[in-house]
């Protein structure tokens, strides 16, 4: 029995990285980690998060760090206005993608997922294999998300003789590429969220945050019809 644990936060490449473990790698067990870091889109990436793993028959954990907001900079942690983005302003978005950088957020939330898949070898003798969303976001990515970070992840893992691996199936592909899978795997992408920002009170997207811009553009390049809420 192959066992897997996913790092899900409800958005597209985590979820359909969450249907892909399931139905493509047939892994059997599987515990969805969602972590409450007082995003300013906790509520909606809890409720996708929980669809997901209610569709997967997975079991839904959730890591409460409400220290991780209090020190972190990003927008995703702040009640700023933020910058309407044009179909131009997507040549370029190092320098708004910065502005969302949660300072290590993936180097903490695997190391609570690779505490529990050591306690859960230590109590039943599984070996659980952990799973992420990261994309290929190319010389824009955040330092956190790249692959040589998921390397280095690993050799810290093995230093520490934590059994089974850290996969990050889809970092090699384009949003595009995750939507069209995503698609073939014949999920409901519009159950899935991505803003930054947030409508409140509802699940629809803004709209023209940098999430909800990349998003359009991947439906688009993906020749898929998207079906996103958004409010502008």
């Amino acid at each position: 029995m192959k066992n897997a644990i996913i790092l899900c936060s409800g958005g597209l490449d985590s979820v359909v990285t969450s249907y892909y473990v399931k139905k493509k790698l047939k892994y059997e067990k599987i515990k969805i980690l969602f972590f409450d870091y007082n995003q300013r889109t906790l509520e909606q990436e809890r409720k996708a998060s929980k669809f997901c793993s209610s569709k997967l028959n997975a079991e839904f954990i959730e890591i409460k760090l409400d220290w991780l907001g209090k020190i972190s900079t990003s927008l995703i942690n702040s009640d700023k206005k933020a910058k309407k983005i044009s179909k131009d302003d997507l040549k370029d978005t190092k320098e708004e993608s910065n502005k969302y950088y949660v300072p290590f957020r993936n180097g903490i939330f695997l190391s609570y997922a690779i505490s529990l898949a050591d306690s859960l070898f230590f109590k039943d003798k599984e070996v659980w294999d952990i799973f992420v969303g990261f994309k290929n976001e190319g010389k824009e990515a955040f330092p956190d998300t790249t692959p040589e970070f998921v390397e280095k992840a690993n050799k810290l893992r093995e230093v520490s003789q934590v059994k089974g691996e850290i996969v990050a199936p889809l970092i090699e592909k384009d949003k595009e590429d995750i939507i069209n899978l995503g698609k073939e795997l014949n999920i409901d992408l519009s159950k899935t969220y991505s803003c930054y920002i947030g409508v409140k009170g509802n699940m629809k997207h803004c709209g023209t945050c940098l999430a909800c811009c990349l998003r359009k553009e991947g439906f688009y390049w993906a020749g898929v019809k998207d079906e996103t809420e958004y409010r502008n």
